[in-house]
């Protein structure tokens, strides 16, 4: 905590008062804020400094200490360098270790022989990864059942992995995370099933899904240019610079790492712009939402940072403001937003319906408490942090928030997603004669540590439901366990369906596979069919290397169930999923599937991955709403589409304008699927800030419309279609 309040006084001194361009002074401040804590960060206190840690670790050694002293030292030493992907160094400190013990030069239990073996074969398996996944990538590689060009050519790793498992399990046999594993190296190497001995064997169809119409989706980011190697992060997908295609901003949470910007070209590529937008130096960030919060018509970005590290995570978050030209410019002082607490989420919404939106965001509270806040936008381009006043200065470890408008009354609502406490609903009370108000309500115990959090109406009733995904997890086996319909102790994913009087229910086993579904981290959902019933996409995974388990896809079946399409649809990557972004990229017509990979340690690093949509011959229509009296972005508002279909009977589909899920950004401009329609009845938007109504008619199917708060006219808008070229499939 020292080093932050040097560095902020420094850069305060130093640049406070430094320059007379404004923006200029504030972009220099924050980043030079970053870079003064990424220096200055404590590798006793933030176990995810791997590499320093090794280095402060190595200089322990020369000091006196006793045999069992010095060896449990060289392990840690090796684990550290294993999490700082110096996988070779790490495997042969941990043999060293190993032989020591085998000679018996140092006392040992069975169950230390037991850590070394599997700590030696997670090394192994993830210099396999590096090796083939990482510098010899496919569009297969790790993806669940691996096969086809996933199997690795340096087979090595795997061959190692096998050995040390097999040894384990041969005094273990019961140990279910362990088999999971083994399989897993076996599939690498393209003797699974019939190499796994079959005691040891998980049979192959437990990774066969459902089958539903869904059809496979291709990995074209590497030749589209998106393929950014990073940690754990966040994803933005919008249309920054206005030239009507959509843009990906990602970052990668390692405190030195860069946020980067994708621009679009129209082609079938994306070129990095990150230095030419006005990005250098904004580093480090856990998640990124967008929003125009200053109602100029061109989307904002902002940064979230400090999750997961304690006080070490007292940073400040960013809020970029666009310049309507693709780049951006640094405000965070000057609207009133910087402050320093450990943030892994927010949101936007106009809680008090005056046309502007305002900001909370979820603080993680531990040791120390961090209360949220809930910054009002003055209309002014300030905010005022108006959270306690109104009641929402919850404290908590939050991991997840979301707002939606519960009891349609008009005033939005607040759902806090957290660890280690039940779920927190905040009732908008709306204009007391006290002032603003929101009112404290426990939805329902939902999962012990809750994560990602989002509302939708996924049966399209009208009435907004609410998805909360659990993340704890004590036992590896578990990962196999919710494959092979076992039971487990892990929390998986909760779903609530609204009864339209201000309750909800769980119906998480009537809807079939979110029980299944654990250790949910970035999350979000689209349309993968435009069948008009909202799919999601689970990116899975826990800082351990051990964790790998596949990043799940559901598929909605008319609101009454959900179905397992991971592998029919080619979604199941075993790598660390976070920011997950739904997007018609290449405009045309269904939404590809944009997601960021990568883990929490410097090692556990991976590509982002973006998934084609083949298309599934439905019916589609883009909306970009403009609000005149509500936020010129109209988030919060909610869509209702009436069409017409075959045999003459009409349906109604349902949608929250907004970026979707809690970590991943979706754009703000509503993709709704129309499944089989023959025409497009009428459009209505209910526009957030006066609760109205407004109604289009005579559009068309497979179109793409302006639509403008208060004029009776749609505007159509022409898309750029494009073709992604096909990935590469080779080593």
């Amino acid at each position: 905590m020292q080093s932050v309040i040097a560095v902020l006084l420094w850069a305060t001194a130093v640049l406070g008062q430094a320059d007379a361009d404004v923006d200029r002074g504030d972009s220099r401040f924050m980043t030079t804020v970053l870079a003064r804590l990424a220096q200055r960060a404590d590798p006793i206190a933030n176990i995810y400094l791997n590499r320093a840690r090794v280095e402060g670790l190595s200089s322990l050694l020369g000091q006196p200490m006793s045999a069992v002293k010095r060896l449990n030292m060289r392990l840690r030493i090796a684990q550290e360098r294993v999490r700082a992907g110096d996988l070779r160094a790490g495997i042969e400190e941990m043999q060293r270790v190993l032989e020591a013990v085998e000679a018996g030069q140092v006392p040992a239990t069975e169950g230390f022989v037991y850590m070394l073996h599997d700590q030696l074969a997670i090394a192994y398996l993830r210099l396999g990864e590096q090796e083939n996944c990482l510098h010899n990538h496919t569009t297969d590689s790790c993806l669940l059942p691996i096969r086809g060009d996933g199997i690795h050519r340096l087979q090595e790793g795997s061959r190692r992995a096998i050995e040390h498992y097999t040894i384990n399990l041969s005094k273990r046999p019961s140990d279910l995370g362990t088999r999971w594993l083994l399989n897993l190296a076996y599939m690498t190497l393209g003797e699974y099933p019939e190499g796994v001995p079959e005691s040891w064997r998980i049979p192959p169809r437990v990774f066969d899904g459902d089958s539903s119409g869904i059809q496979r989706f291709r990995d074209v980011a590497p030749t589209a240019g998106v393929a950014a190697i990073g940690l754990a992060g966040g994803s933005a997908v919008e249309d920054f610079n206005g030239d009507g295609l959509l843009d990906i901003a990602v970052s990668s949470w390692g405190l030195r790492d860069p946020l980067r910007y994708f621009h679009n070209e129209g082609d079938g590529t994306f070129t990095e712009a990150t230095t030419g937008a006005g990005l250098t130096g904004q580093i480090g960030g856990i998640n990124l939402e967008q929003a125009d919060y200053d109602n100029d018509g061109d989307v904002d970005l902002l940064v979230l940072r400090g999750a997961w590290m304690g006080e070490e995570g007292r940073m400040p978050n960013s809020l970029l403001r666009n310049n309507g030209d693709g780049t951006f410019v640094d405000v965070t002082r000057r609207t009133g937003l910087f402050s320093l607490h450990p943030t892994h989420v927010a949101a936007f919404a106009d809680f008090d319906n005056d046309g502007w939106l305002d900001l909370f965001v979820g603080n993680e509270s531990g040791k120390q408490p961090h209360p949220c806040q809930l910054f009002r936008n003055q209309e002014d381009g300030t905010f005022v942090d108006v959270a306690p006043a109104v009641g929402v200065d919850h404290v908590g470890f939050v991991k997840g928030v979301a707002w939606g408008d519960i009891d349609n009354d008009g005033s939005i609502d607040l759902y806090v997603s957290q660890f280690y406490q039940e779920n927190v609903l905040y009732r908008n009370l709306g204009d007391t004669p006290a002032g603003w108000r929101f009112a404290a309500a426990v939805v329902a115990p939902g999962p012990n540590e809750s994560f990602p959090t989002w509302f939708w109406d996924y049966d399209n009733d009208g009435w907004l439901d609410l998805f909360a995904g659990g993340y704890n997890m004590n036992d590896l086996g578990d990962m196999a366990r919710a494959y092979l319909g076992e039971e487990f102790t892990a929390d998986h994913a909760h779903m609530y369906r609204n009864n339209g009087d201000g309750t909800f229910t769980e119906v998480t086993e009537a809807l079939g596979s979110f029980s299944q579904v654990i250790l949910a981290m970035g999350a979000n959902y689209g349309d993968l069919d435009n069948d008009g019933f909202p799919d999601c996409y689970v990116g899975t995974g826990i800082p351990d290397l051990r964790s790998l388990t596949p990043n799940r896809m559901l598929h909605n079946d008319s609101g009454t169930r959900f179905l397992d399409v991971t592998t029919t649809g080619g979604f199941g990557n075993v790598q660390k999923g976070h920011g997950v972004s739904f997007a018609d990229f290449d405009n045309d017509g269904d939404q590809d599937v944009f997601e960021v990979m990568g883990g929490a340690f410097e090692g556990d690093l991976y590509q982002n991955v973006l998934y084609e949509n083949p298309g599934h011959g439905n019916r589609w229509l883009r909306l970009f709403p403009q609000g005149v009296q509500s936020n010129r972005g109209a988030i919060g508002g909610r869509v209702r589409v009436r069409v017409q279909q075959p045999d003459g009977s009409t349906r109604d589909i349902h949608h929250l304008i907004g970026s979707g899920g809690s970590f991943g950004a979706n754009p703000l401009t509503p993709h709704l699927g129309l499944g089989d329609a023959t025409e497009l009845v009428f459009v209505e938007i209910i526009w957030p800030a006066t609760h109205q109504a407004q109604r289009w008619q005579g559009l068309k199917l497979d179109r793409a419309y302006r639509l403008r708060e208060g004029h009776p006219s749609a505007t159509e808008v022409t898309l750029l279609k494009f073709h992604f070229t096909a990935g590469h499939n080779g080593h």
